[in-house]
């Protein structure tokens, strides 16, 4: 693999100084929105790499390549992106030193949502075609996992490191039929790694959110994502499949607007500069959802995809506005 560049230095090909990339002015309304904000929330976007957030996130043209290498520091400057979604990762193992350039680009208070690669979480390898391919050795391979993930994510974004996300995709009927047969080799897998980082997961079959499923994670001290996709039910029923299932942080990923696929939302929706399907149902959900957990002390991470509504960081801007309101109205309640 390339060598990454640093924020710092200078253009491969030319030899060149490279130019910091500059963050997009931010509107009063919404650095007030920001400081409104209840503490142990943080919300951020899938990936950052997208030019058409120009005005939003960044103040000029710049090309997807120059903005995944380098432009965490300006998307970090941004009052209401706090966190983001590393998913890189999920197609090729990502080194320590790769880890830790992202994480020199980013405040001390900034934490990191990191796919765990797909060798982890898909039971086939998928041939050129997309079609499924052999079995895959590396399924849950604990090991594997240590050496090529947990590890050098933890050693390269150190304190910056937020979830660790297995996200699975659709498993088929062989794994899903018997759902405690997957979920007890999902128990043993995250009880083989190492204690410590915060372990999420995330799945694309609702036959297997049973209270097994949620008891081994409870056993393990890994978290529930709550994936907003058409494969998962709505977030209202997924948070009452999760209802006995303890404290402890909340993590939502807000993946995919009801009936695309994400090509067809892609083509929908690119450049991804504003909302063209809003989802209000969805956004007052996650709204009451996090309040909820927020007044209950816990931290609360909401990652948004542009798939979702057309622009993740106009997404997250009308979020933050629904939780506001909602937290609100959680304490008037109280004081009637």
């Amino acid at each position: 693999m390339a060598r990454q560049l640093s924020l710092f230095e200078g253009d491969a090909r030319t030899g060149a100084p490279r130019q910091a990339i500059a963050a997009a002015p931010v509107t009063q309304e919404v650095r007030d929105l920001a400081r409104q904000l209840p503490p142990g929330l943080r919300l951020g976007t899938s990936s950052w790499h997208f030019p058409g957030w120009r005005d939003l996130v960044w103040a000029d043209a710049v090309t997807p390549g120059d903005l995944s290498r380098h432009g965490l520091a300006a998307y970090a400057q941004h009052p209401l992106l706090g966190t983001v979604g590393v998913d890189r990762s999920f197609y090729a193992p990502l080194s320590a030193r790769q880890y830790q350039i992202y994480a020199r680009q980013v405040p001390v208070s900034f934490r990191f949502v990191v796919k765990a690669p797909s060798l982890l979480t898909s039971p086939w390898i998928y041939g050129e075609d997309g079609g499924r391919g052999k079995n895959n050795a590396l399924f849950l391979d604990a090991a594997y996992a240590v050496e090529q993930f947990v590890g050098p994510a933890g050693e390269g974004l150190g304190a910056k490191a937020g979830p660790l996300l297995f996200q699975f995709p659709p498993l088929g009927r062989t794994l899903t039929r018997a759902p405690e047969q997957f979920v007890a080799r999902l128990q043993e897998f995250l009880d083989r790694l190492p204690q410590g980082p915060l372990y999420a997961v995330e799945v694309r079959d609702d036959r297997l959110i049973t209270r097994r499923f949620f008891a081994a994670l409870k056993e393990v001290g890994a978290r529930y994502c709550l994936g907003v996709h058409p494969r998962m039910p709505p977030v209202a029923a997924q948070a009452a499949a999760m209802s006995g299932f303890g404290p402890g942080p909340l993590i939502v990923r807000w993946n995919l607007r009801s009936g695309y696929s994400y090509e067809e939302a892609k083509t929908r929706f690119t450049p991804f500069d504003r909302l063209i399907d809003e989802d209000s149902a969805t956004r007052e959900s996650i709204a009451r959802l996090c309040t909820a957990a927020l007044a209950a002390g816990q931290d609360c991470t909401v990652i948004a995809n542009n798939k979702a509504e057309g622009s993740a960081p106009l997404t997250l801007i009308k979020l933050a506005q629904a939780i506001i309101t909602s937290a609100r109205q959680r304490q008037h309640a109280g004081e009637t």
